[in-house]
């Protein structure tokens, strides 16, 4: 059985985004330290991935953006690299006005995509990524959601979209994993107690 992983960049305050245009530039918004180093880490955990599970916003910030990176040689090696992983990496995007989507990806939506997502993750050996809060949130409340990877970045937003959508807690996490970067970024990884 697979193990949902909710992969965030968050501020110190627990903020993902301050505004819905955060994510929108190249490189992330500005109050994120990705550097060379940092990416060569998310390369590497984002190969170890068997499955990526993506709500439709998400995905829908990945690509084209991502595909395209691939041959773009004005682009550095590392970024490239993770053009590739992305696309080449077979996802899931959960979605209930998306019909079709590209590049190893299938859809799924309606009523039941929570449960529809609880049998793939039965079916996947290894770690699934999620990305998107609403999606994670909701993983959450199904208590199919295994484990947070954060990398926590030295900004207080004081306003913005929160890790999770809406009401949730209290949770009791167990720590697994921490590190830190040279741009001050703090990588800590949990798991859920709860998660069937």
């Amino acid at each position: 059985m697979g193990r949902f992983v909710y992969w965030m960049n968050v501020s110190l305050d627990l903020k993902i985004e301050r505004a819905a245009t955060d994510h929108t530039a190249i490189g992330g918004p500005s109050w994120v330290r990705i550097t060379e180093g940092l990416h060569r880490e998310f390369n590497a955990r984002a190969r170890g991935l068997s499955l990526m599970v993506e709500g439709r916003t998400t995905y829908e910030m990945m690509d084209p953006f991502w595909p395209d990176a691939r041959r773009d040689e004005s682009l550095p090696d590392y970024l490239r690299e993770f053009g590739e992983i992305w696309t080449s990496m077979p996802k899931v995007l959960v979605s209930r006005t998306r019909t079709s989507a590209e590049h190893n990806t299938r859809i799924v939506g309606g009523d039941d995509a929570i449960g529809q997502l609880a049998g793939i993750r039965a079916q996947t050996g290894g770690d699934i990524g999620v990305g998107g809060a609403m999606l994670a949130t909701q993983l959450l409340h199904a208590n199919l959601l295994d484990e947070l990877l954060l990398f926590t970045h030295p900004a207080i937003l004081g306003q913005g979209r929160p890790l999770f959508d809406g009401e949730v807690g209290p949770i009791e996490l167990d720590l697994l994993e921490q590190a830190t970067f040279p741009e001050g970024v703090t990588l800590h990884r949990y798991a859920v107690a709860g998660a069937r």
